[in-house]
């Protein structure tokens, strides 16, 4: 089986760009899990990444993010979909208005809608279904 360095380095970037610890990446029978060990010296956290070198790691890069912000307002689960195979809230190119649900987070077996802050067309939907997320995490981008 041959490897591809490419989406390994998608994988890294994205564990840069939104700060996580850990990423696993399933595609048929193929799976990958790229991960950052966090080590506490003298309460001060230095990242070493277990599958890339320091070089590596300085070279990625921030995907800058414009447009209208709309965040997570709690801790918990996204969820794209009231339910598993229902017709996604959101999707790139939708054209979306203030209150309307782009998002569920779950947390403590709670269903939270995300509802938009404000009308446009969403640009960008950054957190995959099923995914983590923090508070003030942004979840879609809207033009």
């Amino acid at each position: 089986m041959k490897i591809d360095k490419k989406i390994i380095q998608e994988l890294t970037d994205c564990l840069n760009e939104f700060n996580l610890t850990e990423l696993e990446y399933t595609e048929k029978d193929t799976k990958i899990k790229v991960s950052k060990n966090n080590i506490s010296v003298n309460n001060q956290s230095i990242s070493s990444p277990s599958n890339f070198s320091e070089a590596n790691e300085s070279k990625t890069k921030k995907a800058v993010i414009s447009g209208i912000e709309i965040t997570s307002p709690i801790i918990g689960t996204a969820y794209h979909a009231p339910e598993p195979g229902a017709k996604k809230f959101v999707e790139v190119g939708k054209k979306i208005k203030k209150g309307d649900t782009i998002m569920i987070v779950e947390a403590m077996k709670t269903m939270n809608h995300v509802p938009s802050t404000s009308d446009g067309v969403v640009k960008q939907v950054l957190v995959s279904d099923g995914q983590p997320v923090e508070f003030g995490q942004v979840l879609i981008t809207l033009e």
